[in-house]
C-alpha cells in the first residue's frame, strides 16, 4: 500500500477548507492587465513619488514562489513567464475574510493579485494587494530552490520542476527557441523553403544508423521511424524545389551518452547548383551569426575551453588530420592490416568485416575528434563510408564531403550529393551486402529513390547539422540531456 504523503494530505485539507469558504480551486481564466516583465518595463524606473501618482490598480498573475509572513501582513514573490515580482499582502488592505483565505494558500499556488505599485525601504518594486484570487491550487510542494532539485535524474524526469526552481535551465530553452528561429530566418532569407517530410518511412534511408521499427495495423505493413530526412528532401530537389530545409526529429536506435539521445533534432538543407565548398561558406556564415546573436562576440567558452569562431575556419583532410594530430603512419591509409594494427594499439574495438575506410574513421573518432576545439572542417572521406556522397574527380576513392567539428564533437556533415543513379544503386547494393553480414546500421536499398534520380537531379549539395549539439555549444551545456526538454529515460524501478 502506498504510504500517504503528509504534505499532500495537509494541502488537500487546505483545499477542502478553501472550498468550504466558497473558493473555486481551479477557476477559468485569469483576467490580468500585464505580465510581470511588462510591469517592470512600465514602472521599474519610476521613483516612489511617481508611483504614488499612479492611482490606477493593475492585475498580475503568477505562481507563488516565496512567502514571508508577519502576523497581519505577508510578502510574497510571484513568477510568470517573464520574471518575478514582489507583492505585499496586508490584512487591513484586503480585508479579514480575504486575508484568512490567503493564509490557506501555499507556495506553488497560482494567484491573481490586483493593486497599486510602490517601493519598499530597500527600493524593491512591489504590488500592494487590494484583491486576491486563487487561480490554481498546488497539492504538492515545490523543491526548495537551493537544496531540493540537484539530483540530475530527477531534473530530467520531472523537467517541469527543474524549470520552476532553476532559472538558468529555463534560460537555456528560451535561448534554444531564439537560436532555432534565427536558423529558420537565415535560410528563409537565402530563398530556401521550409518543408516537412515523413517521420514514418517504409525504408529508413539517409544515414548509417540502426532504426526503430513499428507496424501499421490498418495497412498491415512494417514502418520505421526515420533516421534522416535526406532521401525525401533530395526527391524534392528532383521535383524542382531547388532550395529546401527541414528542422525536425530523427530517431536512431543507439546508445545514450552526453552526446547522444535516441530522439534528436536535425537541420538538413539542400541547394541545387552548389558544391560542398559552397556549404562551407554558408556554414561559417550561419554559425558566426548565431554566436554573435547569443554572445555578441566571435569567441565563446565551452566547458572551460575557449573557442574562436573568427572566419575563415581551419580546413584539413582526414588523412592529414590523422597523421599530424593522431600520430598515425601514412601506410595505414592504404594497408588494411596496418590500420587494424593501429586500431588495436589504441584499444579500439574492430571486427574482421570492417572496411579500410571504416577503420580509418574509427581511428579518427578516437585520436583526432576530441582535439578539434576550434571550428575545423575535415574533408576527403573514403567512398566506402560515404554511400550518398559524390566521388571526388581527382581521387574516386574519396568523396566531396566534409564533417565539421567544434569543441571536440561532430556538429555537421555535408557533401556534394551523388546524383548518378547507376553509381547510387551500386552503393546501395554494397550497403545491402553489409546488412546481410550483420551490420544493422548499413543502409537499405531504396528503389524509389533510384527512380527519382533517374528522372534527373541537378548538381546539388546538402548538409545536416545537429541542433542539440549547437545548443549545447552556445549555452555551455555539458550534456545533450541539458538541452532537450524531455530526454529519454529508462523506466524507474520503484
Amino acid at each position: 500500500m502506498e504510504k500517504k504523503n503528509p504534505v499532500l494530505m495537509e494541502r488537500m485539507e487546505k483545499g477542502r477548507k478553501l472550498q468550504e469558504r466558497g473558493v473555486d480551486l481551479y477557476p477559468s481564466g485569469g483576467d490580468v492587465d500585464m505580465s510581470i516583465s511588462e510591469a517592470f518595463e512600465r514602472f521599474g524606473n519610476l521613483g516612489e513619488e511617481e508611483l504614488k501618482n499612479e492611482e490606477k490598480s493593475y492585475a498580475l498573475a503568477g505562481r507563488i514562489v516565496s512567502r514571508r509572513d508577519f502576523g497581519k501582513a505577508s510578502f510574497i514573490h510571484l513568477n510568470d513567464r517573464g520574471g518575478r515580482i514582489q507583492s505585499y499582502i496586508r490584512k487591513d488592505k484586503v480585508g479579514e475574510e480575504l486575508f484568512e483565505i490567503f493564509k490557506l494558500m501555499d507556495i506553488g499556488d497560482f494567484i491573481r493579485v490586483k493593486g497599486t505599485f510602490f517601493r519598499t525601504r530597500t527600493g524593491e518594486l512591489t504590488l500592494l494587494a487590494e484583491e486576491l484570487t486563487l487561480l490554481s491550487k498546488s497539492l504538492r510542494p515545490l523543491p526548495e530552490k537551493w537544496h531540493g532539485l540537484k539530483d540530475v535524474e530527477t531534473r530530467y524526469r520531472q523537467r517541469y520542476l527543474d524549470l520552476i526552481v532553476n532559472d538558468e535551465v529555463k534560460d537555456v530553452f528560451v535561448r534554444r527557441a531564439r537560436i532555432t528561429q534565427a536558423i529558420r530566418d537565415f535560410f528563409t532569407e537565402k530563398d530556401f523553403i521550409e518543408v516537412e517530410t515523413p517521420m514514418m518511412q517504409t525504408i529508413p534511408g539517409g544515414a548509417t544508423a540502426r532504426p526503430f521499427k513499428t507496424y501499421h495495423n490498418a495497412l498491415a505493413m512494417p514502418l520505421y521511424l526515420r533516421v534522416a530526412p535526406e532521401l525525401y528532401l533530395k526527391r524534392l530537389v528532383v521535383g524542382g524545389l531547388e532550395r529546401v530545409f527541414e528542422i525536425n526529429r530523427n530517431f536512431r536506435n543507439e546508445g545514450i551518452s552526453v552526446k547522444h539521445n535516441p530522439e534528436f533534432t536535425m537541420l538538413e538543407f539542400y541547394m541545387a547548383y552548389a558544391t560542398y565548398e559552397d556549404l562551407i561558406e554558408i556554414t561559417e556564415e550561419l554559425f558566426s551569426g548565431l554566436v554573435r546573436l547569443i554572445h555578441q562576440a566571435d569567441r565563446i567558452v565551452y566547458q572551460g575551453k575557449s573557442i574562436d569562431f573568427t572566419r575563415p575556419w581551419k580546413k584539413i583532410s582526414l588523412k592529414d588530420a590523422l597523421i599530424q594530430i593522431g600520430g598515425i603512419e601514412e601506410k595505414a591509409f592504404n594497408d588494411r592490416e596496418a590500420a587494424v594494427e593501429a586500431a588495436r594499439a589504441h584499444g579500439i574495438d574492430i571486427s574482421s568485416k570492417e572496411s579500410l575506410g571504416k577503420l580509418i574513421t574509427k581511428l579518427f573518432d578516437v585520436l583526432v575528434e576530441p582535439q578539434l576545439i576550434n571550428p575545423t572542417f575535415v574533408v576527403g572521406y573514403p567512398t566506402d563510408v560515404s554511400p550518398l556522397s559524390r566521388r571526388n574527380d581527382e581521387n574516386p576513392d574519396l568523396t566531396d564531403r566534409f564533417e565539421l567539428f567544434i569543441g571536440g564533437s561532430e556538429i555537421a556533415n555535408g557533401f556534394s550529393e551523388l546524383n548518378d543513379p547507376v553509381d547510387q544503386k551500386k552503393r546501395f547494393e554494397q550497403q545491402v551486402a553489409l546488412r546481410k553480414t550483420g551490420d544493422e546500421e548499413a543502409q537499405f536499398m531504396d528503389e524509389d529513390y533510384i527512380t527519382a534520380l533517374e528522372h534527373g537531379m541537378p548538381p546539388t549539395a546538402g548538409e545536416g547539422i545537429g541542433i542539440d549539439r549547437v545548443i549545447m555549444l552556445l549555452t555551455d551545456s555539458p550534456s545533450i540531456r541539458d538541452v532537450i526538454l524531455f530526454p529519454l529515460m529508462k523506466i524507474r524501478q520503484d
